[in-house]
């Protein structure tokens, strides 16, 4: 029985062997193309990338080249020549708007930050800042520079309370010393502020005279 049984054990050996062979010649193209396809994709990855990369550290390069003009306007022409996509176009979008500005060139920038802040395309919190930013150009239309700001100080917004603080300036600005009070003081009282901003509503509140709330001063 042994001896039948070791042949037995044999045969079904066998027969696997050969089901096996059977599967690996009929599949084995299968393994060797989902091998390739893994090899592939491995070495597109690598090769994009070092593809980004280099993109990333030629954008980089370009940015550092156009700050190191000597004048402003030399450096908002050389920024705007930069090209981007992503993140990146709305950063370089941003410095074009702050070398404009500094540049003298009010409109220029206003133009700048306001096409970034409707952009679809450029991630929200660059949108929310080209707006706040826009909103704090020098601009003789104090009821547009105050509407602009009480939009982007609407509960939510990313930079309400720093848009309350300009709300306040404006208003000193424009001589309405009671509305730029009242919006100190909401400011210093809401739980959201952090020490610095309300560090400089308060020394600004002393300045101007007024008590502060108790909780401010405990």
């Amino acid at each position: 029985m042994s001896n039948s049984d070791s042949f037995i054990d044999e045969v079904a050996d066998e027969v696997r062997r050969d089901k096996l062979y059977g599967y690996l010649r009929r599949y084995g193209w299968i393994a060797v193309l989902c091998a390739l396809a893994l090899v592939g994709a491995a070495a597109w990855n690598e090769y994009s990338s070092a593809q980004d990369r280099a993109t990333a550290e030629a954008t980089g390069d370009a940015i550092l080249a156009a700050l190191q003009e000597d004048a402003p306007e030399a450096r908002a022409e050389a920024i705007a020549t930069v090209s981007a996509d992503g993140d990146a176009a709305a950063v370089i979008a941003l410095l074009q708007a702050a070398t404009q500005e500094e540049a003298g060139d009010a409109a220029a920038a206003a133009a700048t930050l306001e096409n970034l802040a409707a952009d679809p395309a450029a991630p929200a919190i660059y949108r929310d800042l080209a707006a706040f930013k826009a909103a704090m150009l020098p601009t003789d239309d104090v009821d547009a520079r105050l509407a602009a700001l009480e939009s982007l100080a609407m509960p939510g917004q990313p930079f309400r309370l720093l848009a309350m603080e300009q709300m306040a300036y404006v208003s000193l600005d424009a001589g309405d010393t009671e509305a730029a009070i009242a919006m100190l003081r909401s400011l210093v009282e809401d739980a959201a502020v952090s020490r610095s901003l309300q560090d400089r509503v308060q020394t600004l509140m002393v300045a101007l005279g007024e008590p502060l709330p108790e909780a401010a001063t405990q």
